[in-house]
């Protein structure tokens, strides 16, 4: 080897080792202001019609969209063969339909069962999708894990993405046991109940305009809906997204990484060591300080898993192929 190129190596390895230095030793200074907190820079018109993202972590990046009808999204479901209860009763796969927004008269539909029938199938591949960019994350942390334990060491390109990782999970240094609590699934069937809570079964302003299905706060005006009827002193707003698949990606982040929800996540944890199946009836008790309403918002939620058989969710797949915006028009 010449020479030069070994200077070049050094120097390429010494870039590595300072960068991972600097991002372990200097706190991210991005915090949660509220257990249902979330922030972003994104844009939002006037009329409520997000144009763009700019969050970093947000993969995402839509502009200019329209709303589909809920006739044309029933339909489409229909020409797919996806229908809910065999995925309930026969495990059959889902179809991974990414709707971007949610139809802006969903509202007007009388009918409850076929306005929670295509709600659900809304969301649920959304959710779907959403766990397994995590688990994919998760499977990568546990190979450096193992390979931490195995060799003593970490590879130089693998300590430049658990500097990313750390930082989207909101750590300030490198935790590798508080990553792994971290870095994990949520239930579909917990996901889907508190989606139809949150945005009263896609219905709200909130969900129609600004794709927001779980209700997450954000104190930034300028990204977000005001709610018509907020309490007296209080200056929340409702975080705005650009695609219901950026609300899920948030929603899982937040239930994720914020202090409230350190309880679920230890849950989740144990079910995880001792071999048990995650589930939304095993780890929604643990969600009380999602809403101000505590134990009737966890009974509440509950209520719309059991009621609706999501629990039967909990082992959902999806497919393999997608079906993109263009599909559904």
């Amino acid at each position: 080897m010449k020479l030069f190129e070994k200077i070049i190596i050094g120097l390429l390895s010494f870039s590595v080792v300072l960068l991972f230095s600097v991002a372990i030793d200097f706190p991210n200074t991005k915090a949660y202001q509220s257990p249902k907190g979330s922030f972003s820079a994104t844009i939002v018109e006037k009329k409520g019609l997000i144009k763009k993202t700019f969050d970093p972590f947000e993969s995402s990046k839509v502009t200019s969209l329209r709303h589909l009808t809920a006739g044309s999204l029933s339909a489409k479901f229909m020409e797919l063969d996806y229908n809910l209860a065999n995925v309930i009763n026969e495990g059959v796969a889902v179809p991974r339909i990414l709707v971007v927004n949610m139809p802006r008269e969903f509202r007007r539909i009388q009918e409850t069962a076929n306005k929670k029938d295509i709600f659900f199938k809304t969301v649920l591949p959304l959710v779907l999708t959403v766990n397994e960019e995590i688990l994919s994350d998760r499977k990568r942390l546990l190979r450096i894990i193992a390979d931490k334990i195995r060799s003593g060491r970490i590879r130089s390109i693998d300590k430049l993405w658990l500097v990313e990782i750390s930082e989207k999970y909101f750590l300030d240094t490198l935790d590798l046991a508080e990553l792994l609590r971290r870095v994990d699934i949520i239930p579909p069937s917990l996901a889907l109940a508190q989606a139809a809570e949150e945005s009263g079964w896609g219905t709200s302003r909130f969900a129609v305009e600004g794709n927001a299905l779980f209700g997450q706060y954000t104190y930034q005006t300028s990204y977000s809906l005001i709610p018509r009827k907020r309490e007296k002193g209080k200056d929340h707003n409702i975080r705005a997204f650009a695609s219901l698949l950026d609300a899920v990606r948030s929603y899982a982040r937040n239930l994720n990484t914020h202090r409230a929800y350190r309880e679920f996540r230890n849950r989740r944890h144990a079910l995880r060591r001792s071999g048990r199946e995650i589930t939304g009836k095993t780890l929604a008790s643990k969600l009380k300080s999602y809403s101000e309403r505590g134990e009737k918002y966890i009974r509440t939620i509950k209520s719309i898993m059991r009621a609706n058989r999501l629990n039967n969710l909990d082992k959902a797949i999806v497919q393999k192929s997608f079906f993109k915006k263009k599909d559904l028009e």
